[in-house]
C-alpha cells in the first residue's frame, strides 16, 4: 500500500514538473542584450551610453579584410561580396571604397543638387557647364569610360560620385583596382549591421551570413576572410563564455554525482533528491516567463548558479536520517532549521531585486521562487518517496574520526578579532585600487584579437569607440545648422592633426536652410537649356543628350526640401538616423571621431560653443554607470544585512546563538575581500554577486554548526551534511577558478575562497562540541 502512495506521489511530482517544462518551452523568449544587466542611467550621458552601446553607428560596424590571394582577385571577391550583402536586410550599409549609386535611391536622386555643395560656392552657368563638359570628354577616354557612359546624360556634372565621395568615411585607405586596401594587402569593407551591437545572437545571424556570402563566391578557395569590430567581439565572447560554462558544467555535474553516490550508497535517492532541484530550476523560469517578457540569457547561466544553495536541502535530509526513523519525522524535526536557512537565503538575494536593475530583478525572481519551491518540495514531497531503510551516516569510521578532530579544535575567543584585525590589514595595505570600474579589464578576448581591432580600425578609418561629439539643439534642423556652423572648426583641428578625421550629421543631409540656397540657384528650364547648349557648341555630344539631367533639374527646383523623415528610406537615412537622436524636447546630433589625438583642444571647441556642443567620453560614462550600479547594489545589501540579523535573531531567539551563526558569515565575507585584494584584484560588480552567492552556503553551515542537540550522533550527521555541501561547492566553484573567461574566474574564485573561510569559522566559532 505505502509503496503505492508513493508511486503515485512521483508520478503527479512528475506529471507537475512535465507541465512547468511545456509552460517554460512555450513562453519562455531569451534576450542577449547585455543592456539589461545595466542599472537604469540617471544622467543625459549615461542615457545616450545605453543607446549607443547597443544601437550606435560605431557599435554596429563590422570590420572585413580579405587576404591570401593577388590583389586583382581580392578587389574582385570584394566587390562580390558587397554586392550580395547590399542585397540582405541584414546589413544598412556595406562599404569597400567602390562607388555605389544605389546608396542613393532612384526617386531620390533629382536631390542631388540640394545635398551636393558644389553650388555653394560655384553657379550652374554657361562656364561652369563647358568646364564640366570637357573634364567627360576626358573621361571618356579613361578607364572609367563604361562608369560614366550610363551616367553621363543624367548628370554630366557627376554630382552623384561627388556625393559618394562625401559620403565616403572621411578617412579611407588606399583605392586600388576600385576597392580599399590595406597597406599589408588586405581588401578592407566597412559593414554597418541592423542588429544591436550588444545582441551576440542577433550579431552572430549576421555574421554567419556574412561568411556564407563569401563561402559562395567563386574563387573564394585561396582567400581569407577576417572579421573584427563590436558585434563580432560580442560574439566571441558569448561563445568563449557559453562554452566553458557548459564544459565546467558537464564536467561538475558527473562529479556532484559520484560525489553524492560515494556520500549516499543509493542511487534511488540520489534521483529521488533530484527532484526538488528540477523543481526549483523549471519553478523559477516559469516565474519568470509568467512576470516578464524576455528572459535574459544571464539571469539563467547566473540563476543555475545560485540554485547551488538549493541543493543543500535534500542533502541535509538525506544526511541526517537515523535507521529505522521515518523520513517524514525526520525532516519534520530538521524543519526549523532548515526553514531558517531557506528565508535567510531568500532575504539575502532580494537584494538583487531592489537593486533596480532589470536582468539583477529576474535574477531574485528565479532563485527566491527556485529556493522557496526546492525547500518545500523537500518538506512535503520528499520524505514521503525516500526509501524506509536507510544507512546511517553517522557509524562512518572516518566521520567519527573526523568529529574527534573537530571537536578537539580550540575555540579562542580571540579568534573573531585576530581574524577581524587581519582582513582590515590586508584591505588597508592592498595595491591597486579597490573597485574595478573598467569593463573592459573583463573582457576574455584574446590581445591578437584587440591588436587586429586596432589595425584594422586605423586602417579603415573607423569611428573611435570611446569619444562622441554631442551637438544639442531644439529641433533637428537645429541639429544640421549647428552641425554646418561647427564644420570649419572641426576641419581646422583635422589640419591641426588633433585628431583625423570627424563625421558630423550635415555630412549626409544639410539643413533645410543650405537646402533652399541651393535650390533657388538652380536655373529654370529654358535659362538651362540656353546655356547648356552653348557649353556643348564644339562639342561632339549627341543633340538632346542631356534631356534628362535638364528635367532632374527642373525637378530639383520643385521638390520639398529633404528632411530626415525623408532620407530615411534610403541606405544612408539610416545612418543618419543613427546620428539623430531625440531626447525629451530636445534634439542631439552624434559625431563620430576617428583618431583623437588631442582631447584638450576638443574639450576647448565644446567650451567655446556655448553649451550647445560637448565631448562625451564614453569610457568615463560607462564608469560613472558601473559606480552608480555598484552604489546600488551596496545599498540593497545593507538592507539585506539589517533584515537577515533580524530574522536570524529572530528564529534562533537569543543574541548569543545569532552571534554565532553571524559572526562567521560576516568575517569570512571581509577575509574573501582581504585576500583578493591583497593578491591584487580589484573587485568588480561579478565578486559582489559571487559574494552573496558564498555567503548564502556559508550562513547555511553556520546555523547548522550552531545547532547543539547534545547526541554526538547527530553532530557527526552535521558534519557529513556540511562536507558533502562544501566538497560539492568546492567542485563545481573551484573548476570555474581556473577558468580563462575573467567572469567565470572571477566568480569561481571568491565562492570557492568563501566556502572555505566560511566553513573553517563557522566550526571554529560554533559552541564547543560535546565528547563522546
Amino acid at each position: 500500500m505505502r509503496h503505492g502512495r508513493r508511486l503515485v506521489l512521483l508520478l503527479l511530482w512528475l506529471a507537475a514538473l512535465a507541465a512547468l517544462g511545456g509552460l517554460v518551452a512555450q513562453r519562455l523568449r531569451v534576450s542577449t542584450d547585455l543592456r539589461s544587466f545595466m542599472p537604469a542611467p540617471s544622467t543625459p550621458d549615461q542615457r545616450l551610453l545605453m543607446e549607443q552601446v547597443g544601437e550606435g553607428p560605431g557599435s554596429r560596424l563590422l570590420l572585413l579584410a580579405i587576404d591570401g590571394a593577388a590583389d586583382e582577385q581580392l578587389a574582385t571577391l570584394s566587390q562580390q561580396l558587397a554586392s550580395a550583402l547590399r542585397k540582405d536586410d541584414h546589413y544598412n550599409q556595406v562599404i569597400n571604397g567602390s562607388f555605389d549609386l544605389g546608396a542613393l535611391d532612384e526617386h531620390l536622386l533629382p536631390y542631388r543638387y540640394l545635398l551636393s555643395p558644389t553650388l555653394d560656392t560655384q553657379r550652374m552657368d554657361a562656364a561652369f557647364l563647358r568646364d564640366e563638359l570637357e573634364q567627360r570628354l576626358e573621361d571618356l577616354s579613361s578607364p572609367a569610360a563604361s562608369l560614366l557612359k550610363g551616367l553621363l546624360p543624367r548628370d554630366p556634372t557627376l554630382e552623384v560620385l561627388k556625393l559618394a565621395e562625401r559620403w565616403t568615411p572621411p578617412k579611407s585607405p588606399e583605392l586600388r583596382d576600385g576597392v580599399w586596401f590595406s597597406n599589408q594587402h588586405e581588401a578592407l569593407l566597412l559593414v554597418q549591421t541592423r542588429a544591436a551591437g550588444f545582441d551576440p545572437d542577433a550579431q552572430a545571424v549576421a555574421i554567419d551570413g556574412i561568411r556564407k556570402a563569401f563561402d559562395a563566391l567563386p574563387a573564394h578557395a585561396h582567400a581569407r576572410l577576417t572579421l573584427s569590430g563590436p558585434g563580432y567581439f560580442s560574439v566571441v565572447v558569448n561563445a568563449q563564455t557559453r562554452g566553458q560554462a557548459e564544459w565546467i558544467g558537464r564536467v561538475s555535474t558527473v562529479g556532484f554525482i559520484l560525489l553524492l553516490l560515494l556520500a549516499y550508497r543509493s542511487v534511488g535517492s540520489l534521483l529521488l533528491s533530484a527532484l526538488p532541484i528540477a523543481s526549483a530550476a523549471l519553478a523559477g523560469i516559469a516565474a519568470l516567463v509568467l512576470l516578464f517578457p524576455q528572459v535574459h540569457g544571464i539571469t539563467l547561466a547566473f540563476g543555475f548558479t545560485l540554485l547551488g544553495v538549493a541543493q543543500e536541502y535534500p542533502i541535509r535530509v538525506l544526511s541526517h536520517r537515523r535507521a529505522g526513523e521515518d523520513a517524514v519525522q525526520s525532516v519534520r524535526d530538521l524543519w526549523p532549521l532548515l526553514l531558517t536557512a531557506i528565508a535567510s537565503a531568500c532575504i539575502a538575494y532580494m537584494a538583487f531585486y531592489a537593486s533596480g536593475v532589470n536582468g539583477l530583478r529576474q535574477l531574485a525572481v528565479f532563485t527566491v521562487t527556485g529556493l522557496l519551491v526546492a525547500g518545500f518540495s523537500t518538506r512535503y514531497l520528499l520524505p514521503y518517496l525516500l526509501p524506509a531503510r536507510v544507512h546511517d551516516v553517522a557509524q562512518m569510521r572516518w566521520l567519527i574520526a573526523a568529529r574527534r578532530i573537530v571537536d578537539a579544535l580550540p575555540r579562542p575567543r580571540w579568534l573573531p578579532w585576530v581574524v577581524a584585525l587581519a582582513a582590515a590589514l590586508m584591505l588597508a595595505w592592498a595595491p591597486a585600487p579597490f573597485w574595478q570600474n573598467d569593463l573592459a579589464a573583463l573582457t576574455p578576448l584574446p590581445q591578437d584579437l584587440l591588436l587586429r581591432d586596432a589595425r584594422l580600425r586605423e586602417a579603415l578609418g573607423a569611428p573611435d569607440v570611446r569619444y562622441l561629439l554631442i551637438l544639442d539643439a531644439a529641433d533637428e534642423q537645429g541639429v544640421l545648422a549647428l552641425s554646418e556652423r561647427l564644420q570649419p572648426a572641426v576641419d581646422a583641428l583635422i589640419a591641426r592633426h588633433a585628431l583625423d578625421a570627424v563625421e558630423l550629421p550635415s555630412r549626409y543631409l544639410p539643413s533645410e536652410a543650405v537646402q533652399r540656397a541651393r535650390q533657388q540657384q538652380l536655373p529654370g528650364r529654358e535659362a538651362l537649356q540656353q546655356m547648356l547648349d552653348e557649353a556643348e557648341r564644339g562639342m561632339p555630344f549627341q543633340p538632346r543628350l542631356f534631356a534628362p539631367f535638364v528635367d532632374d533639374v527642373q525637378t530639383a527646383r520643385e521638390l520639398p526640401l529633404l528632411t530626415p523623415a525623408t532620407f530615411a528610406t534610403s541606405p544612408l537615412g539610416q545612418r543618419l538616423s543613427a546620428m539623430l537622436v531625440h531626447r525629451g524636447d530636445r534634439w542631439l546630433g552624434l559625431g563620430t571621431l576617428s583618431g583623437v589625438h588631442d582631447v584638450a583642444a576638443l574639450q576647448a571647441l565644446a567650451r567655446d560653443s556655448h553649451g550647445s556642443v560637448r565631448l562625451l567620453d564614453l569610457k568615463d560614462a560607462a564608469e560613472s554607470l558601473v559606480v552608480d550600479y555598484r552604489t546600488r547594489i551596496l545599498q540593497a545589501l545593507a538592507a539585506a544585512t539589517v533584515l537577515l540579523v533580524l530574522a536570524i535573531t529572530f528564529a534562533l531567539r537569543s543574541l548569543r546563538r545569532a552571534w554565532h551563526v553571524l559572526a562567521p558569515m560576516t568575517l569570512a565575507t571581509f577575509l574573501v575581500l582581504a585576500v583578493e585584494r591583497a593578491s591584487g584584484v580589484e573587485i568588480s560588480l561579478f565578486h559582489l554577486v559571487a559574494l552573496i552567492l558564498a555567503a548564502g552556503l556559508g550562513l547555511h553551515y553556520a546555523l547548522f554548526f550552531e545547532r547543539d542537540t547534545g547526541d554526538p550522533a547527530e553532530q557527526r550527521r552535521t558534519l557529513h551534511a556540511t562536507l558533502v555541501c562544501v566538497l560539492s561547492a568546492l567542485l563545481v566553484f573551484g573548476m570555474l577558478a581556473w577558468s580563462s573567461i575573467p567572469v567565470l574566474r572571477a566568480i569561481g574564485l571568491t565562492v570557492s575562497l568563501g566556502v572555505a573561510f566560511h566553513f573553517c569559522l563557522s566550526i571554529l566559532m560554533a559552541p564547543h562540541a560535546r565528547q563522546d
